[in-house]
């Protein structure tokens, strides 16, 4: 279990979070800790409580019980140094590339010259230059989460929340897209906590893996260290041998 005492370092601190929606508890007794540039993989099926959990790191939901930090600093509402990348697609279709990147830049009154070099730095990062004045109907799947990837890196937040964004990828697609967030992560160093029910994608992509136990309330279950090194390949025999260990003792709780 994760339970363990609270590190004076760590850059996400969760301490006996818990979650009700009125009769309904969603989370329950939640110990997690997540050091600074750290991909934390948090593994569990779908309705285990997994994007709450998001939610409530990222201030947009209250625990009912419980205190989150983001280094020293509890989180009491939207935290500006959090950045979310959802399963969905939550691009302006009025946009275009460049328009959808530096929208948060905007908002900020960002000047146009310098929030355009920062958005064409990381639609670079993403692999999208050259599509800068597209729309998100003329990109594929693919294509829109490098955007939504792009725009929340632009915005230079100190952690990443990725709720399960290739979810809604081919298995091609998605395979190409785990080794670029590889990419683009140890180019651009941030702490990243990632959500998956995909226990190939947990052990290609994290430094640790956390699963969530299946059924609500969402109760964190074993932790694994990911000690092989990048890049992965799934076929490696160490990597097989994770994946077994992870299929095995999840069985009966996934």
């Amino acid at each position: 279990m994760e339970n363990r005492s609270e590190p004076l370092n760590y850059k996400i601190s969760c301490t006996g979070i818990s979650k009700n929606f009125g009769d309904t508890k969603v989370l329950e007794k939640i110990d997690l800790f997540v050091k600074e540039n750290e991909f934390v993989v948090i593994l569990g099926p779908g309705q285990s409580g997994k994007s709450t959990l998001f939610r409530i790191i990222a201030g947009l939901e209250t625990p009912s019980t419980g205190t989150v930090k983001i280094e020293d600093k509890e989180v009491s509402g939207p935290e500006p140094t959090v950045g979310f990348v959802f399963q969905r697609y939550t691009l302006f279709p009025w946009k275009t590339v460049m328009g959808n990147v530096e929208m948060s830049l905007k908002l900020k009154n960002m000047p146009l010259q310098k929030r355009r070099e920062i958005a064409q730095h990381y639609i670079d990062l993403v692999g999208l230059g050259g599509f800068e004045k597209s729309y998100p109907h003329q990109l594929s799947g693919g294509m829109k989460q490098r955007v939504g990837i792009a725009r929340a890196y632009a915005n230079n937040p100190k952690i990443m929340l990725m709720d399960e964004p290739f979810g809604q990828l081919d298995a091609q697609t998605r395979i190409l897209m785990e080794q670029e967030m590889v990419r683009i992560w140890e180019a651009e160093k941030r702490t990243i906590c990632f959500v998956t029910n995909n226990i190939e994608e947990a052990i290609f992509l994290g430094d640790r893996i956390i699963t969530l136990e299946g059924k609500l309330p969402g109760r964190l279950g074993l932790a694994y260290e990911v000690n092989l090194p990048r890049p992965r390949e799934f076929t490696d025999i160490e990597f097989l041998k994770l994946r077994q260990k992870i299929t095995d003792d999840t069985q009966l709780t996934l």
